[in-house]
């Protein structure tokens, strides 16, 4: 029997796609914002698509400050649009 692939909704575009497929960032318990490159970090994570478009719509309804419960700096969104625009 083949493992399911988890899957995750993207908080830009509210897809749900394969978990591999999306970029999580994940807030641990310091209330440390970070890119999650491997999947694995402890704390709430979030997921979103690597597409600039859904990362938008993210920054404008602040989707991710209300999903992980903190205030996102300008620098974490930069970090993550380096990411998306790295693929």
């Amino acid at each position: 029997m083949k493992k399911a692939i988890p899957q995750r909704t993207c908080m830009g575009c509210n897809t749900k796609k394969d978990k591999k497929e999306l970029i999580r960032i994940v807030k641990n318990k310091e209330n440390e914002i970070s890119i999650d490159k491997t999947g694995k970090q402890e704390g709430r994570g979030a997921y979103i698509c690597q597409d600039a478009k859904c990362l938008e719509k993210v920054i404008k309804s602040k989707r991710l400050e209300k999903v992980l419960e903190i205030k996102i700096t300008q620098e974490i969104y930069e970090d993550l649009r380096g990411v998306i625009l790295e693929k």
